[in-house]
């Protein structure tokens, strides 16, 4: 049976890809819970420093398999209560709240659909580039649903604005790459089949990185955006430099720099 996530270790990066082409890799329980385990498995993951999140085929991911949610509506083990029903809902937010608290930075490669759920992925992604094909959109409100879901209204707003995400999540209309670059949603585009290529720059700057710094920059990113006050923030930043510089990869850094060369942290 094939696995509904792919995931490919290679010195520090991660590539993990939805694996369900035929069905525009849409979110069904079995890749839900394997998005879950991956993501809950990183918290304490010292070897993984950069997660690169992609789509098998020529798509992201459709969202929800509807499918498969309208066969489990009505069969035996479909859910009764409220409850049953929230803990269902909650199984698919935990996706994005997990990739967002983990310390590994994410870029997510955006082509075809990214609908829905799969929209929802990308968001939560630290960093996002878009094939030309790419069109995203917020596709809750055109199901008879509220158009606010799996931290969408969380992460639109902080990235393009109030106005713009007003209208993608009430309107439920697609955005298309060279829109989204243009209103900051992604931070390049380019040609099909160009992805891995155009991300390879931001994995090798990020792997010159030192471990604890780039983590550390991730949380600090994450902090600031929801901080009340720039008192909380410069805070935060004192703490995280101080503790970068009291480590070995300072050091190793600084002599690097001197020496005109790369970085050689040793992964602890």
């Amino acid at each position: 049976m094939t696995s509904p996530l792919l995931i490919e270790h290679d010195d520090g990066v991660d590539r993990v890809t939805l694996n369900r082409p035929d069905s525009l890799n849409a979110l069904d329980p079995a890749l839900i819970d394997a998005l879950n385990d991956y993501f809950e498995s990183l918290q304490r993951n010292r070897k993984t420093r950069v997660v690169v999140l992609r789509g098998a085929g020529a798509n992201f991911c459709a969202g929800l398999d509807l499918k498969h949610a309208m066969a489990a509506r009505s069969g035996q083990n479909a859910p009764r209560t409220v409850t049953e029903s929230l803990d269902s809902q909650r199984r698919i937010a935990d996706i994005v709240m997990l990739m967002r608290r983990c310390p590994q930075p994410i870029i997510a490669l955006v082509q075809g659909a990214a609908a829905g759920g799969g929209f929802a992925l990308a968001l939560a992604a630290d960093i996002r580039i878009a094939a030309k094909s790419a069109r995203m959109n917020c596709a809750f409100i055109k199901l008879g649903l509220g158009g606010c879901d799996i931290g969408s209204s969380y992460f639109l707003p902080r990235l393009v604005g109030v106005s713009v995400a007003s209208e993608l999540i009430l309107t439920g209309r697609f955005i298309h790459a060279d829109r989204a670059l243009a209103v900051g949603l992604v931070s390049e585009v380019v040609d099909d089949g160009q992805l891995e290529a155009a991300a390879a720059p931001y994995v090798e700057a990020m792997m010159t990185a030192s471990p604890v710094g780039l983590r550390l920059s991730k949380e600090c990113i994450n902090m600031s955006v929801d901080a009340g006050s720039i008192e909380a923030v410069i805070a935060m930043e004192d703490r995280n430099q101080v503790l970068c510089s009291r480590s070995e990869d300072f050091e190793e850094g600084i002599r690097a720099f001197i020496e005109k060369r790369k970085p050689f942290y040793i992964t602890r």
